[in-house]
């Protein structure tokens, strides 16, 4: 994966990886977020982060309105899969999206030489199966959004106050937050690789238990860590959410 891929940015490239992780932002998020999660995963890890369309260097480009839609272009988009284990991690919306492509990954479509190991990392959402709740953020003005945003948390206050970055990044939101609205994953899907969620206890977007629903949506291995804090806790857990995922990755 290089520089010269529209959708999958590289944060580290090494000889011989053991692992490649690869992150799914949340609705509005970039590549960028990640960047800091480097310094806290193995060096002898491959790291990458999704760029949706329609936000920074791709802000000239049109939007993909689905959940599925993305999917759908991040599976396209992917070089030849090596036989490195591959962990999916994916926040908020980028879990829905990461579950879809996990999901594409194991259909027909995969071609021999694979990865032998894929894992899933959902951090953030709540399960398929728990139901359909009204999601209609997306609707709102832009000072409606502006107040979620900052409700989250994961923005600093002083960007959401300059009309230019503003300007900037409420297209981007506001189709993301249609995007998740319109979702609507089967509640009996599911993948048969390992999965591990990821929460914070004080989530204004879902509680714990609906976040443990997760469990019911693989066929294999199932962990669950919650950590203190809201829905952007990876923010503040940055060091001790990577070494939940060395660990899942490792089998440990």
């Amino acid at each position: 994966m290089n520089g010269v891929n529209r959708w999958v940015r590289d944060l580290r490239r090494v000889p011989e990886p053991t692992a490649h992780v690869l992150f799914f932002p949340h609705a509005g998020g970039a590549a960028t977020f990640f960047h800091p999660f480097a310094a806290h995963l193995p060096q002898r890890y491959d790291l990458s982060a999704i760029q949706y369309p329609g936000r920074q260097d791709r802000s000239q480009e049109e939007f993909v309105t689905t959940v599925e839609g993305l999917a759908k272009e991040v599976v396209r988009h992917l070089p030849p899969l090596r036989s490195t284990p591959l962990v999916l991690f994916g926040h908020s919306m980028g879990a829905a999206v990461a579950f879809e492509v996990a999901r594409r990954l194991a259909g027909p479509q995969e071609t021999p030489g694979g990865p032998v190991d894929r894992r899933l990392v959902v951090s953030g959402r709540r399960a398929p199966s728990t139901g359909r709740r009204a999601e209609s953020v997306h609707r709102g003005t832009d000072e409606e959004i502006l107040a979620e945003i900052a409700r989250l948390g994961g923005t600093e206050e002083e960007l959401l106050r300059d009309p230019e970055i503003v300007r900037m990044i409420l297209p981007a939101v506001r189709n993301d937050y249609r995007a998740i609205a319109r979702y609507r994953p089967d509640p009996g899907s599911a993948v048969d690789i390992p999965l591990l969620c990821l929460t914070g206890d004080r989530d204004p977007r879902l509680t714990v238990r609906e976040a443990g629903e997760w469990k019911a949506h693989t066929t294999a291995e199932f962990r669950m860590e919650t950590f203190s804090g809201g829905h952007f806790y990876l923010a503040e857990h940055r060091a001790a959410v990577c070494r939940a995922v060395e660990r899942f990755a490792s089998g440990g």
